[in-house]
C-alpha cells in the first residue's frame, strides 16, 4: 500500500517511476572519490567524475552499464581535480565519448600528470577538454535535464549539474554534509566557495538533495541549519 501511494503520488506531480532519472553511486580510488552515472528509461546515462584508476575499477563501472544494457552518451566533470578525472581516459576511449567541463578547468588537465606523481599515482593521461560548458548550459541525455550551475571556489572552472524536476544536484566538491570543499589547491578561494554556496545553492529549495563528490548525501536545508563553515562564513 505504502508503494502504491508513493507511485500515485510522483505520478500526480508530474512522472511515474519508470520515467524517473536513477543515480548509480561508484566509490573509486584512494581518495574515496563519488563518480556518479545517471541513466533514465531511454537506457541513455552520462557519466559524472569517473574516478576509477585501475582495471577492477574499470571493470565495475563497465559491469554496471553492460548489465543495466546502457548507452553512455555524455562525459561529464564538475571539476579536474586529479581524484575525480583518473577514469576520463577509460570512459572517453571506451565509449566514444569526448569530455565537457569548464574552460577554466584547463590548467588542472593539462598538469594532472604532475598532480598525480606528488600523491604517487599513475598518471591520469586524461583527455582534454573538448567540449567547454557554461552556467545556463542544458545537459541532456534520453528524457532526462541537467541545468549547468557555476560554482567556483573550490576549483576555478567547478560546475555543478541540478536536475529541477527530481531536485537533486551533483555536487562535486562544493557542499558536504557538514563540510565544504577545500581551497588550499591551486585555483582554490576560500571566499569565492561560500559566496557560491550561498548565491547557486541555497537559492534553491530546502528539500534539494546534494549529491557531493565525497561521502554522503545531504540536502540544502540541512546544510543550510548545521554546517558550521557555513554559520561561521556569515556570523
Amino acid at each position: 500500500m505504502r508503494l502504491h501511494c508513493m507511485r500515485l503520488q510522483l505520478c500526480l506531480q508530474g512522472y511515474c517511476l519508470r520515467d524517473m532519472m536513477k543515480i548509480k553511486i561508484f566509490t573509486f580510488n584512494l581518495f574515496y572519490e563519488n563518480t556518479y552515472l545517471l541513466h533514465d528509461e531511454t537506457k541513455e546515462c552520462v557519466i559524472i567524475d569517473p574516478g576509477c584508476s585501475n582495471a577492477e575499477e574499470y571493470g565495475e563501472l563497465k559491469q554496471y552499464i553492460d548489465k543495466e544494457g546502457l548507452t553512455p552518451v555524455r562525459l561529464l566533470n564538475t571539476h579536474s581535480h586529479i581524484d575525480h578525472i583518473f577514469g576520463n581516459r577509460y570512459v572517453a576511449d571506451t565509449y566514444s565519448l569526448k569530455l565537457e567541463a569548464h574552460e577554466k578547468e584547463t590548467d588542472h588537465i593539462k598538469n594532472a600528470d604532475s598532480y598525480a606523481a606528488m600523491f604517487g599515482m599513475p598518471s591520469p593521461n586524461t583527455p582534454k577538454i573538448e567540449k567547454y560548458i557554461v552556467e545556463g548550459d542544458v545537459i541532456t541525455f534520453g528524457t532526462t535535464s541537467l541545468e549547468v550551475l557555476f560554482a567556483p571556489g573550490h576549483s576555478p572552472g567547478h560546475v555543478v549539474f541540478y536536475n529541477r524536476e527530481q531536485k537533486v544536484i551533483i555536487g562535486g566538491d562544493v557542499l558536504f554534509k557538514e563540510s565544504i570543499g577545500r581551497t588550499d589547491l591551486p585555483g582554490g578561494d576560500f571566499n569565492t566557495l561560500i559566496q557560491s554556496i550561498q548565491t547557486k545553492l541555497f537559492t534553491l529549495d530546502d528539500d534539494i538533495t546534494v549529491y557531493p563528490g565525497h561521502g554522503m548525501p545531504t540536502t540544502i536545508g540541512y546544510e543550510k541549519q548545521y554546517n558550521p563553515f557555513i554559520q561561521e562564513a556569515v556570523s
